[in-house]
């Protein structure tokens, strides 16, 4: 004989859970409800029919029906929401089962309502999902919406005759406000994961009016039919519009770190002010110059106007990630883009990187070389403007910039030493994760790539965007080598033990 635990998740179900339980009393060995703090009679109705009632914070439809399916006391789960019940079809397939089922899980049909009409069409229907299971055999995966049941490999998965009922909208206003809610979960999921296009919004929600109400026969179910064919068509559009909106909303902070060379400094800064798209605050990182870096930074606090902020700490020597670190902990928005203070920036320099800016990714920008003529004669001019044809450029095809050039040539790389600081950009968040950059190193060299080692051991993959983002490299005479063996070490050991952490970075200035 099976035991089957029935799982509910609510939040002011007031109007459907008492014909939700009512119809599985007569299969149900325990009925278990989690509720997201219900303010109407939910609580009442629920313990009056003898459901063990648990509440439990929302945190997304899988997290929800996944703690739920943790409370059962039973390995059968039956997972219902509120406003769903069983026909007496169901019910006596389901009493079978109890008998002596020997499948791992059973699929049901669910019939979905619409203003009291049983709605056939618009891919309404048969709308086949899993909801009885052995627990140890399946779980709920998706994000914060569109969970479904996945069976472990080999798994057995039975029909079940009868159907699921579903009340799914009583009017044309509970449809608009679920299709609002959804469209709001779904941009915030899929914000900066997935691409999409004004063309492709329009397109893709007359392609689903035209399936859901001509190829689905929403045209059979009269007014229903087309008010749910075009509602869905609405909901296609506004999910995506509202996804093209989150993609565009980024807010950036731009790091540049410098030491003691207040011109290019100052060229860097006066390139800013050309900038198309500038980033939301500014954050000098200031490894310990003179007091006349300071002021090149505060004429600019003047004239610019977004924030800039000034990072110092004193000069003991080199000390590029801990400034950089706490650089990171002044910064107040997701998106981060460091430079070096030698690096003008170009008009679409910021545009760009937010541009390439998607999740489980951070992005190395390109450098264009100056040589020491031109670089003597930018500081001496003042020019923060370059092109194709500017004198004393080293790697002119590096100028070029072009969206289709950047998408044939932009790639993913995971050689950890083909990595320059002088010009990244990625998630605050992602940062944390690893800590930030590793203060064990002294001198120059293998910060960089060790940090980016870490990133990649965490499944943060490094994306070479080219001809887009680049930035010009303002020439200086090498720094010195002398301890990049100690610093070698430090990248070994992170790359032969997986490392994902270091012990000695970010969190130190967080929080403060």
């Amino acid at each position: 004989m099976i035991r089957i635990s029935v799982v509910i998740i609510t939040f002011n179900e007031e109007r459907n859970i008492a014909r939700c339980i009512d119809s599985v009393l007569p299969v149900a060995d325990e009925i278990v409800v989690i509720d997201s703090y219900s303010t109407d009679r939910t609580r009442a109705i629920c313990l009056d029919r003898g459901a063990r009632f648990i509440e439990h914070a929302f945190e997304g439809f899988t997290a929800q029906k996944n703690f739920a399916m943790q409370q059962a006391s039973f390995s059968h789960i039956l997972s219902l929401d509120a406003d769903e019940y069983l026909s007496p079809e169901l019910l006596h397939s389901i009493l079978n089962i109890k008998a002596g089922g020997n499948a791992d899980g059973y699929s049901m049909n669910r019939l979905n309502n619409y203003g009291g009409k049983w709605i056939k069409s618009c891919g309404w229907y048969p709308d086949t999902k899993i909801r009885l299971w052995n627990k140890e055999k399946g779980d709920w995966q998706g994000g914060l919406i569109h969970e479904t049941v996945v069976m472990k490999h080999g798994s057995s998965v039975s029909h079940l005759p009868g159907d699921l009922l579903h009340m799914a909208y009583c009017n044309p206003g509970d449809l608009i406000s679920k299709i609002d809610q959804y469209a709001t979960i779904y941009a915030r999921e899929h914000a900066f994961k997935k691409k999409v296009s004004t063309p492709s919004i329009l397109l893709k929600a007359i392609a689903s009016f035209l399936k859901n109400y001509l190829l689905r026969g929403g045209i059979r179910d009269g007014y229903e039919g087309l008010l749910i064919s075009t509602s869905n068509a609405n909901g296609v559009f506004y999910k995506y519009a509202r996804l093209l909106e989150a993609n565009r909303a980024l807010k950036t902070s731009l790091i540049i770190t410098t030491y003691n060379r207040k011109d290019a400094l100052e060229i860097v800064l006066l390139s800013v002010m050309n900038l198309t798209e500038p980033p939301d605050e500014i954050i000098i990182a200031d490894d310990g110059s003179g007091a006349d870096t300071r002021a090149v930074v505060e004429s600019f606090q003047l004239r610019l106007k977004i924030p800039l902020k000034y990072c110092w700490h004193e000069d003991e020597g080199f000390r590029l990630a801990m400034i950089r670190n706490k650089a990171i902990a002044m910064a107040e928005h997701p998106y981060l883009i460091m430079i070096d203070g030698d690096m003008v920036m170009p008009p679409k320099f910021v545009s760009d990187h937010k541009a390439a800016a998607w999740r489980g990714r951070f992005i190395q920008g390109s450098r264009v070389m100056l040589n020491e003529k031109a670089t003597a004669e930018t500081i001496a001019n003042r020019t923060a403007t370059f092109g194709f044809f500017s004198r004393g450029i080293l790697n002119r095809k590096n100028t070029l910039r072009g969206k289709l050039l950047s998408l044939i040539f932009s790639h993913y790389s995971g050689n950890i030493y083909r990595v320059r600081g002088a010009n990244m950009s990625f998630w605050k968040e992602d940062l944390v994760r690893v800590n930030g950059f590793n203060e064990d190193f002294t001198g120059w060299g293998r910060e960089d790539s060790e940090f980016v080692a870490r990133m990649q051991n965490c499944g943060i993959r490094k994306f070479h965007l080219k001809f887009a983002g680049f930035a010009y490299h303002l020439y200086h005479p090498e720094n010195s080598r002398d301890k990049l063996g100690h610093n070698q070490q430090i990248a070994d050991e992170t790359v032969s033990q997986r490392i994902k952490r270091t012990a000695n970075g970010l969190d130190k200035y967080l929080h403060r």
